[in-house]
Formats: structure tokens, sequence, C-alpha cells
């Protein structure tokens, strides 16, 4: 799999380069604050799809919680990989890269976070954000946030969490923190598609031929090896340079002022 900090930089990016297209009745952002909180969600939820394998960096980001967590979704992602496969598709043992890694997945928890705040409102605003901001620090904190320890992540995810839940007002927020969840999952799948693995992003809806868990991937010349060394000396450092260019630009006045300052002023 591409590693943790992959994909919360890639989810990072997606989310700065989505918040200005979002239309407001679609919880779209009216701030910095509230730019940089989407982004951030989007970063965390692009750990989530690998909740289905104990190896990953989301399921040791809450300690024994989402251990047990992990353990259950394989579970589940199994049990669904099992009723719905093909005649063509194998066997499995566990179920890594089936159900959490489909359009289907992404699409559903996204509309699952939107249900849940129309439900709840503020405290299913503040649960979101705890999971997600959580995530997110410990995908991009990378080696710090894993050296200071899980309680440490889970102690300021919650700081962040209670500071920032106001950037979602509970009639935005259903839908803003749903279609930055469902991004950010979405966000992962594309960067497992880009691996020599491939991911079943379509599963099980669209068959190919007598196989319902195809995995969608890129010509072996065009991809990647998970962890190997095009990932960690050019793709994780140039999403990081990205990411920081972009962060710079949504500062609320910073395109103008960044204009002005390389422009020539006619007179």
């Amino acid at each position: 799999m591409v590693m943790g900090p992959t994909h919360a930089m890639s989810g990072a990016a997606v989310g700065l380069a989505t918040a200005d297209l979002l239309p407001l009745e679609w919880g779209g952002p009216t701030s910095t604050a509230e730019t940089f909180t989407f982004a951030a969600v989007c970063a965390g939820a692009a750990l989530l799809p690998d909740l289905d394998t104990s190896q990953s960096t989301v399921s040791r980001s809450f300690g024994p919680v989402s251990s047990i967590a992990a353990k259950g979704v394989d579970a589940v992602s199994l049990g669904f990989y099992t009723v719905t496969k093909g005649k063509r598709d194998g066997k499995r043992r566990g179920g890594h890269r089936t159900l959490t890694h489909t359009a289907l997945f992404a699409a559903g928890l996204g509309a699952g976070v939107s249900a849940l705040v129309v439900q709840f409102g503020k405290p299913a605003i503040i649960a979101t954000l705890f999971l997600c901001l959580g995530l997110a620090l410990r995908g991009l904190a990378g080696e710090f946030a894993k050296e200071k320890g899980w309680l440490a992540v889970s102690a300021v995810a919650a700081v962040l969490s209670a500071l920032t839940w106001q950037s979602y007002p509970t009639e935005a927020g259903s839908t803003g923190l749903g279609v930055a969840v469902a991004l950010g999952c979405a966000t992962h799948c594309l960067g497992d598609a880009i691996t020599k693995e491939g991911v079943p992003f379509l599963a099980p809806f669209l068959p190919l031929g007598r196989e319902r868990w195809w995995e969608f991937r890129l010509p072996s010349f065009l991809s990647i090896r998970a962890g190997g060394p095009f990932e960690k000396l050019v793709l994780g450092p140039a999403l990081t340079i990205a990411v920081g260019l972009m962060m710079i630009w949504a500062v609320d006045g910073a395109p103008e002022a960044i204009y002005d300052a390389f422009m020539p002023v006619t007179q």
C-alpha cells in the first residue's frame, strides 16, 4: 500500500484544491481557517480505507481502539467480498483492499457522516473532526507523531476538534464534512491505483467478464512500487512542496499580494 504520510499529504492537496470550488450550499469554506480545516479532514479521511488491515498507519493511530476497529473492518470487508464476488474472483484470507477501497465506501461514508451531522449536530461534528484531525496528525506529522504516541495524538486531536468545530455550523456541516470525508477516501483509492497492486474502485457493481473485484491499475511501466524509492524520494517530497504552496495561496489576500509583488505596475 502507499504509505500513510503520502496518503495524508495527497488528501490535504485535494482538500485545498477543492475548497475554493465547493459551493457554499455544499459546505464550501468561507475563510482561511475553514479551508485549512476542510483540507485537514480530507487528509485524515485519506487514511480511513486502510482501516481494513492491522498493518496500516490508521490502525495504530488511536491505540487499542483503532486496532480492534481494524480487525472488525477487516472481517466485515472479507464478508462483503465473499458475498459479492464473481465466479472468477479468487478466495481471500483477509479483507484488505476490498470494500473500503471502493467508490461505494467513499460515497457511503460521506453520506453517513452527513446523516449523522443532520441527526446529532454538534456532537457528530466534533466526533468527525476528532477522528479525521487525529488521523491527519498521525499521517502528516510522521515520525514525530509516532514518537509521541497515540495518547498525545488523541489529546491534540481533541483540542483541535474543540477549537475548529465552529467551522462547520450544523446547517452546512452535514454536507461539508461529508464531502471532505468522501473526497479523502476517494483520494486514497486514487493513490493505491497508481501502485502495481491496483485497487477495485468500481467493485462490485461494474463486473469485467466474470470478475466483480477486478482491480483498476495503471500500465506496468507507469505504476509504482508502494513504499519504493519513487514514492519516498519523488512523490512524497513533491506532494509536500505542493501542499505548502497551496496553503500559502489559500490564505485570504495571498493571491492578490503575490500578483502585486511579481507583476510590474503599469502607469
